[in-house]
């Protein structure tokens, strides 16, 4: 089998790399001229905004699957940048879909990533949440990849195009950016452990509960979906059980090497913020035999001796 991963670069991306290179697959990867790519994997230069330069790309690598990791990812980003989200997560997937399309490669599947957040301000009793739940978004990066979703749906009914739709709920592990919730805590825990800050801990909203998976069994979800997923079908990836956000800063704090203070951040706190997301992933278990495996507990162990680790 051979991979295309466009916008491998980032936090995922490395992992992917990994994931498939242990199954056999041949890799290509992209990013942007200002950044780089570890693994072992061919590496290309695309910006997916112009798209021109997608369809020559395509023919150079013939892949079999596509994976496209390239998004602007950050709830917090969105709200402050709505534009920029807005034309990488739609614009630029919209580019990515047309060059398949207009090079005639309908079989060539790809992997449409997006996110829980998609399901938004959800029903009270609806989770856990099923792919066929009604979306309604309650953030602007959620908007985005609702919109994403939709139009590979689009594609794939009007063209007969090869698509997989992922609604990826949150994963963390070593290497993700601080802009996230468990490397945050991590990172400000292990800054504290080497005496670079008071031993104070600022935290945002602690009671909103969400679903964590580990991104080494996320990348697995991705490569069994590859190759097993059904044409036209949108999955869920997640743990399938949601937890408070209190849980998660609990078993960070049980690993730290002193006490620490916790202290509330106004400036940590949403613009909105949805109560309880928390996913059905039983057609992706029915469909591939993929589940976590990965506890919660060994992730956040694993993200704070990364962050203890770094000079």
């Amino acid at each position: 089998m051979k991979a295309l991963i466009i916008g491998a670069a980032g936090f995922v991306g490395g992992y992917l790399i990994r994931e498939l290179n242990a199954a056999g697959w041949e890799v290509h990867a992209t990013c942007l001229p200002c950044e780089s790519i570890s693994g072992d994997c061919t590496v290309h230069t695309l910006d997916i905004l112009r798209k021109d330069d997608i369809t020559p790309l395509l023919d150079e690598t013939a892949p079999d699957v596509v994976y496209h990791l390239a998004a602007q990812s950050s709830v917090a980003v969105s709200w402050k940048k709505p534009q920029l989200t807005a034309e990488i997560n739609v614009i630029g997937t919209i580019n990515v879909l047309e060059a398949l399309r207009e090079a005639k490669k309908q079989d060539t599947r790809i992997l449409l990533i997006g996110s829980g957040e998609e399901y938004g301000y959800i029903r009270e009793g609806s989770c856990p949440l099923g792919e066929s739940e009604p979306l309604n978004p309650g953030n602007i990066y959620a908007a985005t990849k609702a919109c994403q979703g939709m139009i590979g749906e689009i594609y794939a009914r009007a063209y007969k195009m090869d698509i997989v739709m992922v609604r990826a709920f949150n994963h963390s592990g070593p290497a993700q950016s601080s802009i996230f919730v468990i490397s945050d805590f991590c990172r400000q825990i292990a800054e504290i452990e080497k005496g670079m800050k008071e031993p104070v801990i600022s935290v945002g909203n602690l009671s909103a509960k969400r679903d964590f998976t580990d991104v080494r069994d996320v990348v697995r979800a991705y490569r069994l979906l590859g190759e097993k997923g059904r044409k036209g079908t949108v999955y869920n990836v997640g743990r399938g059980r949601a937890v408070p956000i209190q849980f998660i800063l609990d078993t960070a704090l049980s690993f730290a090497r002193l006490p620490i203070e916790v202290k509330q951040d106004p400036g940590r706190m949403r613009a909105s913020d949805i109560p309880l997301i928390e996913p059905d992933v039983s057609r992706i278990a029915a469909d591939t035999g993929w589940s976590a495996q990965i506890t919660m507990e060994q992730t956040i162990e694993d993200t704070l001796n990364y962050w203890r680790n770094i000079e």
